[in-house]
């Protein structure tokens, strides 16, 4: 049995979830393998599950990040889960919501791993430039009782070696554990996770946008740095991040001194 194997097995609260389907008051469908947490998780709520099930799995076959790209899911190495949630928010207001979990999530790592995780827009973690995890919001088809259901998806590398990696992803990813040199629980991560996405939901429900916001920007990783912008249109603009504004939309400064914003397409940084 090798060393990640044997500590996974110690792991009491990831042990503990899968034996009571609960954390805290959550509760958690466990599955060993799925195509998508979000996609079975926004089946669950399609037939009525509760507001803040969670949906975990050992292992993705094909998880999903933005734009419709995989999120490589390999078993018993990483967080991969979904909440479902029916925020009491307008629909103009649930753009802000992988924002605020951002945020929640880089606070939960940076407690219980003492790492200072940073934010690239709209929603990818990184360590040193290198991404670790990734949130994606659905909502598509999703209503009831007159109030949205939202899936809010997080994919986070806990122990994943970088050798695992596909060949085109080693250069640009990385884990909590590759980064540090230390192992962590995937339990312990998770249970910082959850009740921080629930203290900054209630905190976005309640009109503190300017605040969630003022934390995001003081985490922002791309500020002020060259990257490049691939529009819906298919259009490459090349340029300096601006940061978001008050609603949270990116702008890019381009070469020629043209100011753009932001609403969709695909942002990189250049290094």
């Amino acid at each position: 049995m090798n060393r990640n194997k044997a500590k996974a097995m110690t792991d009491n609260i990831w042990n503990k979830i899968r034996e009571t389907g609960l954390l805290g008051d959550h509760p958690v469908r466990m599955l060993d393998s799925t195509d998508s947490t979000n996609s079975v998780a926004m089946q669950m709520l399609g037939s009525g599950a509760l507001a803040g099930t969670l949906v975990i799995a050992e292992t993705q076959a094909n998880g999903r990040g933005r734009l419709q790209r995989s999120w490589f899911s390999p078993p018993g190495t990483g967080l991969y889960l979904s909440m479902i949630m029916r925020p009491k928010l307008a629909p103009f207001d649930l753009p802000k919501i992988p924002l605020a979990a951002g945020v929640a999530v880089c606070r939960a790592i940076e407690e219980e791993t003492g790492l200072q995780p940073g934010l690239k827009w709209p929603n990818d973690l990184l360590l040193d430039g290198r991404k670790f995890g990734g949130i994606l919001c659905e909502s598509e088809g999703a209503v009831t009782s007159g109030q949205i259901g939202v899936i809010l998806g997080i994919g986070i590398n806990v122990s994943t070696p970088l050798e695992s990696f596909p060949s085109d992803l080693v250069s640009k990813m990385t884990s909590l554990t590759a980064h540090s040199g230390r192992f962590f629980q995937r339990g312990q991560i998770l249970a910082r996770i959850v009740p921080a996405i629930d203290k900054m939901i209630t905190r976005l429900e309640q009109s503190d946008w300017t605040g969630i916001l003022r934390e995001w920007k003081a985490r922002d990783a791309i500020k002020g740095k060259k990257m490049t912008w691939l529009t819906p249109e298919g259009e490459k603009v090349i340029g300096t991040s601006l940061g978001p504004d008050s609603e949270g939309v990116l702008y890019i400064k381009d070469d020629n001194g043209t100011t753009h914003r932001v609403l969709s397409g695909d942002v990189s940084l250049i290094i």
